[in-house]
């Protein structure tokens, strides 16, 4: 008997299954986008109709503000709960978003050229710098892109390859040891050796994407949300409009690892199902062979000191002209 799920509906399921992302349209409204992205360019410190304070292409800014999904983007939350199996297996602290906003403003070098081929940008990654990955890694869920601006065609939308989810899943399931984020790249965490490429198995993200030739530019409008699968292959693109784009990236996290290997096919959770898709099985005995483990990103330590810079500039701020805050909760 088929699932029945909350939101998504059997296009949504088979699209899924299929490529590894969904659209949900118009999941949170321009009103309550504008609320929050109304002091991004205080906090940034640069003048959004004046290029010559654009001194970064990408800014990746702390969180202030936080609120529950199911308030914000309810048609969101009720997706992402029908793609990990039921709000039941969530982790409490991954029902909320903030206000860290990921900015892309582009570079004059850029500025109305031709696209690249998506082989040739330099940012493809797979999320989650924070652990040891696993196949079954529980830290990083889904990928999540909630849209704040509207984003056009070479303006700077994530580029995603939903061909690599089948390359970083048997990469995965090869190593049940985990492996290390070490950049663009992959190295299995037992390594001994001093330089991470020396190891026979490192995995370079920017070399393993020559292979593929499926590429989906994220584009959308306010209050759009992707939700894509975690071992999706991706990359932030160059803003040839240099319209700045807005997005976040808020993590989803389950309370204990994906099971790929249920007594009940019909327990399988959309996520789950997609990775048993991508390896070629219908069931597999995954079991890690190291401790699961958490490591401290460089960016926590740049996005505190960022953090502090908006805070200053904020507190020039008088209450009237901020007009008011909104109902979440504020990083004191």
């Amino acid at each position: 008997m088929p699932k029945q799920f909350e939101y998504l509906s059997p296009e949504h399921v088979d699209f899924f299954l299929d490529n590894g992302y969904i659209v949900i349209k118009n999941a949170f409204t321009k009103e309550r986008s504008a609320e929050w992205t109304k002091d991004v360019w205080v906090r940034l410190g640069i003048d959004p109709h004046d290029k010559s304070t654009w001194e970064s292409e990408r800014i990746h800014m702390p969180w202030f503000y936080r609120e529950t999904i199911a308030t914000f983007a309810p048609n969101a939350w009720a997706a992402m709960k029908d793609l990990l199996g039921g709000e039941e297996r969530i982790n409490e602290e991954a029902s909320q978003w903030g206000d860290s906003f990921i900015v892309n403003l582009g570079t004059e070098h850029w500025e109305n050229t031709e696209p690249l081929p998506p082989q040739e940008l330099d940012n493809w990654h797979v999320d989650g710098d924070f652990f040891v990955h696993y196949l079954d890694s529980p830290e990083q869920a889904l990928l999540v892109i909630p849209i704040f601006s509207d984003i056009k065609p070479m303006g700077g939308g994530t580029m995603t390859c939903p061909e690599g989810i089948e390359l970083i899943a048997r990469y995965l399931a090869a190593h049940p040891e985990g492996v290390l984020p070490t950049g663009l790249s992959f190295t299995p965490s037992t390594s001994t050796y001093e330089k991470n490429e020396d190891h026979p198995d490192y995995w370079s993200h920017l070399k393993e994407i020559k292979r593929c030739k499926q590429f989906v530019e994220m584009t959308g409008e306010i209050g759009d949300v992707v939700l894509m699968h975690p071992l999706m292959l991706h990359s932030a693109s160059k803003n040839h409009l240099r319209i700045p784009r807005i997005i976040t990236n808020p993590p989803v996290s389950l309370k204990e690892p994906f099971n790929f290997d249920r007594e009940d096919p019909s327990e399988y959770s959309l996520v789950e199902r997609k990775t048993l898709k991508a390896l070629g099985v219908q069931r597999l005995p995954f079991k890690i062979t190291t401790e699961r483990r958490r490591i401290v990103p460089a960016r926590v330590l740049r996005q505190q000191k960022m953090m502090e810079e908006e805070k200053k500039r904020l507190a020039a701020l008088s209450e009237k002209e901020r007009g008011g805050g909104y109902n979440a909760v504020m990083v004191k």
